[in-house]
């Protein structure tokens, strides 16, 4: 196999000035201006730490920055609005969140993909959600109808939340109940992985990667590089995420 060029050089410089002048179409200026100050900081933080551009744009590629500073903002949110969290319906093994009637199980990124490889591979050829329900995340314990990567599990799973455990049964049914959706981090979360693309353009690849399809190919034995390449998005997925998740807001 050739070896892998090796990446565009790249620098803080370059990085600023581009994300000074980056645009997220599907999202209003709002939601832009917030993701855009949050990558600011993380890049005047990782300069000032020492840290190499090389290192700080492969990170950005991977996903793993835009997670972190979305956590960040989770954390922010559920501290200012605790009944977000007090009030919500989900339990251990309810799972009708984690069955996938339309799309692809979500957007994730090469860290996420990674991540659940790691957590799922280790399982290959054990019973999985699929014997519970023709539709159910492969991650899923059929008996218990418990993730067994939740430690490892993506940005999508982690800020679905749900005050109607019935309308999420409803959902998984075919329905169309209210009570169940994303909180606003997800937004963000999004927003930072589109403005990560816009300023590494021509020096990195930001790829994306369906969360059901990876999670199949890690519990059939998949390596983890043929997962990634089973699971990867056309480059449009990203930007279509986006826009559907700006319909929402």
């Amino acid at each position: 196999m050739p070896s892998k060029p090796p990446a565009a050089p790249v620098s803080f410089r370059l990085l600023n000035a581009r994300l000074a002048r980056a645009t997220i179409p599907a999202f209003g200026y709002g939601v832009t201006a917030r993701a855009r100050a949050l990558l600011a900081g993380y890049l005047a933080r990782a300069e000032q730490a020492g840290q190499t551009p090389e290192a700080v744009a492969d990170t950005l590629a991977s996903g793993a920055t835009a997670r972190a500073l979305a956590d960040e903002v989770t954390a922010e949110i559920t501290a200012a609005s605790p009944a977000l969290t007090r009030d919500i319906a989900c339990r251990s093994g309810c799972a009708w969140c984690c069955i996938f009637l339309e799309g692809d199980g979500g957007l994730i990124t090469e860290a996420e993909a990674l991540g659940l490889h790691a957590a799922l591979s280790a399982l290959a050829g054990q019973p999985d959600g699929g014997s519970w329900h023709p539709n159910a995340c492969a991650a899923l314990d059929p008996a218990t109808r418990n993730c067994r990567a939740y430690d490892a599990r993506p940005m999508i799973c982690r800020s679905f939340i749900s005050t109607d455990a019935d309308a999420c049964r409803e959902n998984a049914e075919g329905g169309d109940a209210e009570g169940s959706g994303t909180i606003g981090s997800h937004i963000d979360y999004l927003a930072l992985l589109a403005l990560s693309r816009e300023i590494l353009r021509g020096r990195r690849n930001l790829a994306t990667y369906s969360l059901d399809r990876l999670a199949c190919a890690a519990t059939a034995g998949a390596t983890a590089e043929a997962a990634l390449a089973t699971a990867r998005h056309a480059p449009r997925e990203l930007r279509l995420t986006c826009e559907d998740f700006a319909d929402s807001i």
